[in-house]
């Protein structure tokens, strides 16, 4: 999420609420109302994610590629999904059945001055790590725009949205209903974190990643949606098993 609203308003100004914004509160509306919303927080520390981004940095931008941190976290995701195949589902009230994807659709949460548009990135799991960054990069430019196509903000399977960006650790992320999970980013600082040096456990500053994991309780139980985190927690603290997805 970038922050594309930064207007003074004067008293009492009142401005219509229809088209986008209309259309997203909508949308949020249903999806609060539907879905129980339970919200999972954790923080995973992410030195070596760092490391691994720095390292790459320069090939990146040989290749005209910004390298952020999110196609690291797609990827952790995908593996994630991968393990806990009910957080990359859609339950379908009327047929009375929950669909298991079969694709790893992943939406990005961009905050434009008509509201917040979700692009999708298809077919993560098949895309390199550079590919996902021109393609993020891409669709965010465009939705910023007003640029971006129905077609391209529809079929994701899980969203992401990366509060962090502007500012803030922890919220709660309401869910892109019909899916039946989201996941928010906070921001990538220097926190306190123990750590183990000749014996003995010290508190020293290290980056972490605060995570706020929201799903649809209908469909994923509390047990399974710390155990998807802990495992996107794991490639994220060890970048080379992402290698894998």
């Amino acid at each position: 999420v970038t922050d594309a609203e930064a207007t003074d308003v004067a008293a009492d100004e009142t401005v219509p609420y229809r088209g986008v914004r209309r259309t997203i509160g909508t949308q949020m509306e249903r999806s609060k109302f539907t879905a129980p919303h339970v919200t999972h927080h954790d923080t995973v520390a992410v030195d070596a994610l760092v490391a691994a981004r720095e390292e790459l940095q320069p090939k990146a931008e040989a290749a005209g590629v910004s390298l952020t941190y999110m196609p690291f976290v797609m990827k952790a995701i995908v593996a994630g999904l991968k393990a806990y195949p009910s957080l990359n589902s859609e339950l379908r009230e009327d047929d009375e059945e929950i669909v298991y994807k079969g694709d790893y659709n992943l939406g990005i949460a961009v905050a434009t001055d008509a509201g917040l548009m979700v692009p999708v990135v298809e077919d993560v799991d098949e895309k390199g790590l550079f590919e996902l960054a021109e393609a993020v990069s891409d669709l965010a430019s465009r939705a910023r725009d007003r640029e971006i196509t129905a077609a391209e903000m529809q079929g994701g399977t899980f969203s992401i949205t990366n509060f962090g960006a502007i500012g803030g650790e922890y919220a709660t992320p309401i869910i892109n209903y019909p899916e039946t999970a989201i996941l928010g980013l906070g921001a990538i600082e220097d926190r306190p974190v123990v750590r183990e040096r000749d014996g003995e456990s010290e508190v020293v500053p290290a980056p972490t990643l605060p995570l706020s994991l929201s799903i649809d309780h209908r469909v994923v139980d509390g047990a399974v949606a710390a155990r998807f985190a802990n495992t996107v927690m794991e490639h994220l603290e060890n970048p080379l098993l992402l290698l894998n997805e």
